[in-house]
This record gives structure tokens, sequence and C-alpha cells, in this order.
């Protein structure tokens, strides 16, 4: 017992150490900020996309970033009658924009992937050194993020956790969808797993932070859009919900027994 409790002492303190690597900075905030208006400004030389809006999402959104974290943002098109954006279309458009970028002097090591089932334009701010995903109307990546945001904010630990589980996975490789390996959004779900089978448990079920029923009839444009309008309220109130009714004992495990427990997790499962 003496020597489990030295080790997890030495993996907290290791843990700490990591965070403090690898947490951004208010100026890794600011730098990413920078980077977005840097494409808010290159849109409006595309007198194409003249009324378009520039939206972030992913980690930098749902504040689960690493200081070394790409930025993901989606370009919202006009869209009055809310039709579905066709794939031709979001190619054309980051075809623009690649252009854009690329002759105002914003981005470096350009890579456009117009085929991949989502098509996306990757690039390096040169005055920034921020990694960039920009994708077109990306309204189920956003929802996702604001989601994921109001989930951290029940617990630090999450959001500490993700980090730590986020920078072993890229450790191992095994941080690449490009590559048949998991993406972030699954890393952070086997977080959220973990945080709510635990005992007793950290975090509720995510239906009862996001629970949305389709009106029936409705577009699936028009349900997302209609969700993430909405999105912020619902969760702050279900949240506020779970607190009320969240009266047991709280889980006071350490972050490094969480972690330990994280990857013993899929062992006993199986045994």
């Amino acid at each position: 017992m003496v020597e489990l409790a030295q080790n997890y002492h030495e993996l907290e303190k290791c843990t700490e150490d990591i965070l403090s690597v690898i947490k951004p900075t208010e100026d890794d905030r600011n730098k990413r900020l920078h980077a977005i208006q840097e494409i808010v400004n290159s849109i409006y030389l595309v007198s194409s996309l003249g009324d378009a809006a520039v939206k972030p999402f992913g980690s930098f959104v749902s504040n689960l970033y690493a200081k070394s974290g790409d930025l993901d943002v989606s370009v919202e098109l006009p869209n009055k009658y809310g039709f579905p954006t066709s794939k031709e279309k979001k190619q054309d458009v980051l075809r623009e924009l690649m252009i854009a970028l690329q002759r105002e002097g914003v981005a470096r090591d350009v890579n456009f992937i117009p085929t991949a089932r989502v098509p996306i334009l990757q690039y390096v701010s040169n005055r920034f050194g921020i990694s960039c995903d920009i994708s077109i109307d990306n309204y189920t990546g956003r929802i996702k993020s604001k989601v994921l945001y109001w989930i951290s904010t029940i617990d630090e630990r999450f959001g500490d956790m993700v980090l730590l589980v986020k920078e072993w996975a890229k450790a191992q490789n095994i941080n690449d969808p490009k590559n048949g390996t998991l993406n972030s959004y699954s890393l952070c779900l086997l977080v959220l797993f973990h945080f709510q089978t635990c005992k007793p448990a950290i975090l509720p079920p995510l239906k009862e932070i996001f629970d949305v029923d389709i009106p029936e009839g409705e577009t699936n444009w028009t349900f997302l859009a209609f969700n993430e309008k909405n999105l912020d309220k619902m969760c702050v109130e279900n949240i506020a919900k779970f607190r009320r009714k969240d009266t047991g004992q709280r889980n006071q495990s350490s972050l490094s027994h969480l972690l330990a427990t994280f990857f013993e997790k899929p062992f006993t499962a199986i045994f």
C-alpha cells in the first residue's frame, strides 16, 4: 500500500510537470484569435464570400486545446433557405480561400484536401505559427465543441485529463485519423466515459446535458442551427439540475489516480 501511494505521488508530480508544459497561456489564446482574424480578413478579399462568417470550433472552443494544438475553423456561408451546401460548392469556396490566403502571405505549408469526406484546407499561419484546419458549414463540429465546453465546466479535472490523454495518444502515434487511429473527439469521449463510470461518478450521462428531441419534419440543417442557437441556455440549465441532484459524496480522486484507472478500465472490462 505504501509503495502504491508513492507511485501515485510520483505520477501526480509527472502529470503536473506535463500540464505545465502543454497547457496554453493567454498568449497562446491570443495567437489563435489573431489567426482567426487573418481568415476573416482574407475572406473580405473574395467577392463571393462577402457575407460569410468565420466560426472557430474544436478544442479551442471547448477549451480543451494544448499549446501545440491545431485551430479548427468553419466558414459559414449565407444559407437563406436552409439547404445543405454541396460538396462541390465547399471545394470551390476552399479553393478560392486558399488562393486569397497565399496571395496575402498568410499561409505556408498549405494542404488542400478536396476529396475528403469533409473537404478541408490545412495550413500554418506565417505570422503566428498556428496550424489551421478550415472546413465549410461544419455545424456538427461546432455543436460537439460547445457541448464539450460545457461538460468541462462541471469539473476541472476533465480538461486536464483530456490534455494528458491526447498527449499520450500523440506520443504513441494513435492520434491521427488520416492513418486510421483516433481523432481528438474520440479521445474526449473516452475520458468522458471514464468520468461517467467512476464511483462515485464525476460526470452525468451526456443526455442529461444535451437532451434534445429532433422536431418532426425538420431538416438536419435546421435542427443543427436551432440547437446551436439554444445550446448554451440548454446546457446551463441542465448542468444546474445535475448539480442540484448531485447531493451525494463527491468523487475526490486525484488526477494521477484518475489517469491510472483510465488505462486500467479496458482490462477490467475484459477480465
